[in-house]
């Protein structure tokens, strides 16, 4: 035998595969790689599987990060949320069947939310299509209503292509999530070409600036308003255009209301800031978008849960509707001024076009009323159980002004909403329109990989949504992420329990958990830290133990099961007709 110590096969293996640079392409699967390579891409979110293992193998080469989820469907949300913080597309990864299918919930909130995403599925071997392969499903298919596009590829030599236009179409224009589906045979065939930078077909063009003449005439009417308001929508967030809107709304001294996704749009502690409009919005966000005379909405499609009934809505008020896709306009809400363009460059536009000020010192005067008349206030007796919204503004408190919070969805969701108050853009991380219980925990995985370094994240999640995704904690733990989730554990899916006591005789069918797991000894076995909740006085030593905890942890608080999510506009009513307790509904 030889004295000299032999290097482990294994271990050579991986010496000599260390990344050194872009992968060389040489299959279809180094075309995919290399494409997103080409993208700056530097995250992946996915699960392995038979039909996407060759494009698996050719990441084993490459810089970029993969993180293996516990579930293909955190995979989705992890990579939405992702896109949301880091304003790129999120890429998530799933074998064919049921790998495929399990996406579908977080491509089906990304399309909701207009999310910059990213799927590739593997698929059976082109030869074996419609042969009821094993794993095999129509992946593009099923997934053609639910993504801004998909593609099948059936070419090595094009395949990393249709990868780039994946990635271009997702976020340029109207953003959404996007599909590229690889047969085996197509990854693992031969190629040679560099897929180059991503790009968008030519036959592509979302529109730029809005036409001139339509803008001056919304200036016209904007700066005749005796009662004007700013409806800012997602689409701002996404244009990147939260800098012009600040300044135009101040500069006019015009009043603010968001949209749920539009969270962070404008500074919450602003005096001109209404907060969030719609069914648990603020009663002055609701106030003044049913009595504005003029609104400048921009970036919104006017959802059913913010407009209620649509024959209610702002039923005064002339509406300037500034959108990227003329789909939207007077989709919902009849736009009397429609300025199709970019949200950055109309609001650039108008700002350039604007007349004067309004003269609405009255109109400000009578929102700071509204402000006093329906204060987003609570009742604490020491001796109830702890309050939700106590919590949410303890880690609030607690925490900087950069702090990036995710949510599951359902009371919780709403507390963390309502009583968390929002100054920067991309801190606000939820599913909004499909209202996919179950976002909070691979959101928060997401969250955190595409946030600065010293960016605190913060999930908020109820016992019902937690439960549905928990086992994303094995992924935190293994990837040593510093995250602090805050279950509002009320034994129920409270949401749903709510609207029974509302509007079905308090029958209690299925919504109430006679048992759940204690989250804080679930947490540990999990390897995070677990933490518990049960009185006023715990709150704070808790919230500050949680946060100090350098790697992912459990808050499991035990909160005043009766609690309720108020203001609240019934499903379909009149914004300006909020109950503020249950027998208003």
């Amino acid at each position: 035998m030889s004295g000299e110590p032999k290097q482990a096969p294994a271990e050579a293996d991986a010496s000599d595969a260390a990344a050194t640079g872009p992968t060389e392409v040489e299959t279809g699967a180094d075309a995919v790689v290399r494409a997103l390579e080409n993208a700056g891409v530097e995250h992946l979110f996915g699960v392995q599987g038979g039909a996407i293992m060759p494009v698996y193998d050719a990441l084993y080469s490459s810089e970029m990060t993969h993180v293996t989820m516990a579930h293909e469907q955190g995979a989705a949300h992890a990579a939405d949320a992702y896109g949301i913080v880091s304003g790129d597309p999120g890429v998530c990864m799933a074998t064919s069947g049921p790998g495929a299918t399990n996406l579908v919930t977080g491509l089906a909130d990304s399309n909701m939310d207009s999310d910059p995403v990213v799927a590739l599925t593997g698929q059976v071997p082109t030869d074996f299509v419609g042969s009821d392969a094993f794993q095999e499903t129509d992946t593009v298919g099923v997934t053609g209503p639910i993504t801004k596009a998909n593609f099948f590829s059936d070419d090595p030599e094009s395949v990393g292509t249709d990868v780039g236009t994946a990635f271009a179409l997702a976020k340029r224009g109207r953003q959404g999530p996007t599909l590229v589906d690889l047969p085996k045979d197509v990854t693992k065939g031969a190629a040679s070409e560099d897929p180059g930078e991503p790009r968008t077909p030519s036959t592509y063009s979302p529109p730029e600036t809005a036409a001139p003449e339509a803008v001056s005439e919304a200036t016209d009417v904007l700066a005749a308003a005796d009662r004007p308001v700013i409806l800012a929508g997602g689409g701002v967030i996404k244009a990147e255009a939260c800098e012009e809107l600040r300044e135009f709304a101040v500069e006019h001294e015009i009043p603010v209301v968001t949209t749920m996704p539009a969270i962070g749009t404008f500074p919450e502690d602003h005096e001109l800031s209404l907060e969030m409009a719609g069914m648990h919005g603020t009663g002055y966000a609701n106030m003044a978008i049913t009595m504005t005379d003029c609104m400048l909405a921009v970036g919104t499609r006017f959802d059913d849960r913010l407009t209620g009934g649509v024959e209610t809505f702002a039923p005064d008020a002339e509406i300037i509707h500034v959108d990227i896709d003329a789909a939207e306009i007077s989709k919902n809400v009849e736009a009397d001024y429609p300025l199709l363009g970019d949200a950055k460059a109309v609001l650039e536009q108008l700002a350039t076009a604007m007349p004067r000020s309004p003269e609405a010192d009255e109109w400000r005067e009578q929102c700071r009323e509204w402000k006093q008349e329906y204060p987003m206030d609570y009742a604490a007796p020491e001796d109830d159980p702890v309050k939700p919204q106590y919590v949410v503004e303890a880690f609030d408190s607690a925490t900087a002004d950069d702090t990036i919070v995710t949510t599951g969805v359902g009371q919780h969701q709403m507390w963390a909403c309502q009583y968390w108050t929002y100054t920067e853009p991309r801190t606000w991380v939820s599913s909004h329109g499909l209202g996919a219980m179950g976002y909070g925990v691979p959101s928060a995985i997401g969250a955190k990989l595409a946030a600065d370094d010293d960016q605190e994240v913060v999930c908020f999640d109820g016992d019902g949504s937690f439960l549905m995704t928990c086992q994303g904690l094995s992924v935190a733990v293994r990837e040593e992420l510093d995250i602090t989730i805050v279950v509002l554990n009320n034994a129920a899916i409270g949401m749903v329990r709510q609207w029974q006591d509302a509007f079905f005789g308090q029958r209690h069918m299925a919504s109430e958990y006679p048992w759940v797991p204690d989250f804080d000894t679930l947490a540990e076995a999990f390897g995070a830290r677990g933490f518990r909740i049960e009185s006023y006085d715990e709150v704070e030593s808790v919230v500050a133990e949680a946060l100090e905890y350098d790697g992912p942890s459990v808050v499991d608080a035990h909160i005043d099961p009766g609690e309720n999510v108020y203001p609240m506009v019934p499903s379909g009513g009149d914004n300006g007709l909020f109950a503020l307790a249950e027998d208003q509904l």
